[in-house]
């Protein structure tokens, strides 16, 4: 047990060690802030929803092997098709 107590304690850092870890925490952080401030931009904003966009339709129109899915483009073309007959009738109505 005694050796254990005796056992050496690290060294504390030097003034250019310290100096060295704030200068790669500051380069770190700089980084992290100019990569935040780019993904804040409105026009990288609309670019990763219009992508997004992309992927859902993809996944709704297409089977897993990438081919189209008939059955689901008839079902979104037919209701686009239905909900532009209801606009065209309530705007008929209403004129």
């Amino acid at each position: 047990m005694a050796d254990k107590a005796k056992a050496k304690k690290p060294a504390p850092p030097t003034a250019k060690q310290v100096e060295a870890d704030l200068a790669a925490s500051r380069e770190r952080l700089a980084g992290t802030i100019d990569e935040l401030a780019f993904r804040a931009q409105p026009k990288e904003i609309a670019k990763r929803q219009v992508e997004s966009a992309k992927l859902k339709v993809n996944d709704l129109t297409r089977t897993p092997d990438g081919s189209p899915d008939n059955g689901k483009l008839g079902v979104i073309v037919g209701g686009a098709a239905a909900v532009l007959l209801l606009l065209g009738l309530l705007r008929r109505v209403r004129g």
